[in-house]
């Protein structure tokens, strides 16, 4: 089995900062050595969701992040909940 700090990531140019209403956070894209693209949004204060199933394409993957943060609000991801820390 292969230690995780061995494993190269290749992230996507889709990787971004995304910003709504105040609050942002980063949608990262990644491969590593298995199939697909993963999914994690990252919260500014540090904790972060991660998706189980990776995606076949990186824009996939950023549509997913995107669709969740419309449908779930980007509180769900930023760790901000009516602008306190949570």
């Amino acid at each position: 089995m292969q230690d995780i700090e061995d494993v190269e990531l290749t992230f996507s140019p889709l990787s971004r900062k995304f910003e709504q209403g105040g609050q942002s956070v980063e949608i990262d894209i990644f491969k590593g050595d298995t199939k697909g693209w993963i999914l994690e949004i990252i919260a500014t204060c540090g904790t972060s969701t991660v998706w189980e199933d990776p995606f076949e394409s990186d824009q996939a993957a950023l549509d997913e992040a995107l669709t969740a943060i419309s449908n779930e609000g980007i509180e769900s991801f930023s760790g901000y909940i009516s602008g306190k820390p949570h």
